[in-house]
């Protein structure tokens, strides 16, 4: 019995000895330099800003988290393309693009060498183990345990180590994102570090910024964080604006330029947009008039844009701009020029 209670006593004066250090290092968090942990905010955008990117080969992989080794051979909506090397995408980009509102299919040939975000590489070997990485992608980005791939760490930087005493141990200069994440990675939860300020890194909007603490750094990532969700945002907008373009029929119900209202120089046209992203303008009261023929193209970076290019018509040439879509539903766009914002254009479902 006096043995259980001196055990029951060494270990509660243990946790009331690591609760304490504990306590000093919560507190001291984002300002004592010596607080980061495995598990801290630090640590997860140390580690998600310095994972292997997967993205620059989306189109063909459909998964954000890994990428596929050349070569490879995919069907690609019917068509069988060898990529020998990251010139051969254009092939697969130009098929996708063939029709803006189609379904997309992309069927690897298997095996496939994939590499993953921790930077190993696995040799996949038919499609239901591909799918798992896709839905553990999907499962990670959902978590926020995903890549950042908006925040770029300019190296080398350079780490200090502690115990949890709270004394230095030493340093480590990190020489790139491999190097850095395998470390965070590697980190014990009684191991310590904090990053030696300042740093720089390229951050939303592609901005150069110095870096100076913990919360510098966290306030980066979350701007980071915001605009690749806002992107993905826009990139369904441009999906749902393509399928009303290609499944209506549009009249200009205004067009202001130089502050002067002109649709009615278009009242007698109908306009036609088809997923070829080719769009003609037919007078429907004079047959005798040719078709305006043209083509489009919607585009997003934060906002969703809309390019014209008529040819042919003196009217509808004023109207090849690059259009900046202010707002749309399933009758009626918006846009205003995105050279001169006093003018504008509406187009209306018939």
């Amino acid at each position: 019995m006096k043995n259980l209670e001196l055990i029951t006593t060494l270990l509660l004066t243990v946790l009331l000895s690591f609760t304490s250090c504990q306590d000093e290092i919560d507190k001291e968090t984002g300002e004592h330099p010596n607080t980061n942990t495995a598990s801290s905010q630090t640590a997860t955008n140390l580690k998600r800003a310095s994972m292997y990117d997967g993205t620059f080969d989306d189109f063909l992989d459909g998964t954000s988290c890994s990428s596929l080794l050349l070569p490879v051979t995919a069907t690609v909506n019917g068509t069988q393309v060898a990529i020998a090397s990251e010139v051969d995408y254009q092939q697969v980009i130009d098929i996708l693009g063939v029709l803006n509102t189609d379904i997309d299919t992309v069927v690897l040939q298997f095996p496939v060498t994939v590499a993953l975000n921790n930077y190993t590489q696995v040799v996949i070997t038919n499609q239901t183990e591909y799918n798992a990485i896709i839905d553990a992608c999907n499962q990670a980005e959902a978590a926020g345990e995903a890549a950042i791939s908006c925040v770029i760490i300019d190296f080398p930087i350079t780490l200090l180590t502690f115990n949890l005493s709270l004394d230095q141990t030493g340093s480590v200069v990190i020489e790139s994102e491999e190097q850095l994440f395998n470390y965070i990675n590697s980190l014990n939860e009684d191991e310590l570090f904090s990053v030696n300020y300042p740093i720089t890194i390229t951050g939303a909007g592609e901005t150069t910024i110095v870096i100076s603490n913990d919360a510098e750094f966290e306030t980066s990532v979350q701007d980071c964080v915001d605009e690749e969700e806002a992107i993905e945002d826009t990139e369904n907008a441009v999906d749902t604006l393509e399928q009303i373009l290609v499944d209506g029929l549009f009249q200009i119900d205004s067009f202001v330029n130089s502050g002067v209202e002109t649709a009615n120089l278009y009242t007698e046209f109908t306009i036609d947009f088809a997923s070829n992203l080719t769009v003609v303008a037919e007078n429907t009261i004079n047959p005798l008039i040719q078709d305006v023929q043209g083509n489009y193209e919607v585009t997003s970076q934060t906002e969703v844009f809309l390019n014209l290019n008529f040819t042919s018509n003196a009217s509808f040439i004023l109207l090849n701009q690059n259009w900046e879509v202010t707002s749309f539903n399933s009758t009626t766009i918006s846009m205003q020029s995105t050279t001169d914002a006093s003018i504008t254009l509406v187009l209306g479902q018939i």
